[in-house]
């Protein structure tokens, strides 16, 4: 989730609950002298106030020795790039207990969003990211009988998922790849993540944007009868989109996309939705099979350069 410096929420809240298990990812290391022990702190006060205005209570959580590893073996997942900007833009990391979302990127100083804090539910280190991701998806729908909905996402640390996801918002700010907006949110041009997919920030075009999606969570609806989950995702299976999160804005289309793509990819995790009905498996969406979505994969070689 990221804000903008006038307080606006842009992208719609992550919730939770998992896990922990063991990684059997293939783990590829890049290492640019990032001490991540400069970076854990506090969360900011302004932060807290927030959702202290909102009713909430978060307590800062202060990591044991076992979370900063699954910390710091999340950090040595990430793609080079990300590694490489984090150093230059992440000013801290912080972690809550009864925190009401996922996490939070944000600018430290309003007059500069070259570096930004992230703040974690603490909950999510003892989460796998297929609990996670499947209490996530199952947010999305209500129950009915003899339906079931269960993301496969292999057994690492949800804090790998997140981490990517959040850090994905610093390198879009930092680097400029979603497009400029004016004060008045109007596009100035599209970038070559957004041309022929979004029409504004949280506007998909047309042709992907069927009635069905339109009803669902992040598109501004509520939760859907879950019987109606595989034609869901037969829909999304005609768009670019890797998940139904992906189409909140062009920011979370950007942060999904590389996140599924690198869990997928780089480091060997399936990352697919298995609908059940009676104990029967009745549909499986496997978004990096969808060929409108393999078709940006060229695009995200910018992570992997240098």
């Amino acid at each position: 989730m990221r804000i903008k410096n006038s307080n606006k929420v842009i992208l719609t809240i992550l919730v939770l609950i998992t896990f922990l298990g063991q990684s059997r990812a293939q783990k590829v290391i890049h290492h640019y002298d990032f001490n991540l022990n400069e970076r854990v702190g506090l969360t900011p006060k302004d932060i807290i106030l927030q959702f202290q205005e909102m009713g909430m209570d978060p307590v800062n959580h202060i990591l044991t020795k076992t979370e900063q590893e699954i910390v710091e073996q999340a950090f040595d997942l990430l793609p080079p790039l990300h590694q490489k900007l984090l150093k230059e833009h992440l000013y801290s990391i912080s972690f809550l207990d009864n925190m009401p979302n996922t996490a939070l990127t944000s600018p430290v100083d309003e007059s500069d969003e070259k570096m930004f804090t992230i703040t974690f539910r603490s909950e999510i280190l003892h989460q796998t990211i297929s609990e996670w991701a499947t209490w996530k998806e199952k947010s999305l729908y209500e129950s009915s009988s003899g339906y079931s909905l269960f993301v496969e996402a292999g057994e690492l640390n949800a804090i790998v998922y997140v981490l990517l996801h959040e850090a994905t918002h610093v390198l879009d700010a930092a680097l400029g790849i979603s497009p400029k907006l004016t004060e008045s949110d109007t596009l100035i041009e599209h970038s070559g993540f957004t041309h022929n997919i979004w029409t504004s920030i949280n506007m998909p075009r047309e042709e992907f944007r069927t009635t069905l999606l339109e009803t669902t969570r992040f598109r501004g609806g509520g939760p859907i009868p879950i019987n109606l989950a595989p034609e869901v995702y037969k829909n999304l299976l005609q768009t670019p989109f890797v998940s139904l999160y992906g189409m909140a804005s062009w920011f979370e289309d950007l942060a999904e996309l590389v996140t599924i793509y690198h869990l997928s990819k780089k480091l060997n995790q399936p990352y697919q939705i298995s609908i059940m009905k009676g104990g029967v498996e009745v549909f499986r969406f496997d978004p990096i099979k969808n060929k409108e979505v393999r078709k940006r994969f060229k695009k995200l070689d910018i992570f992997y350069s240098g």
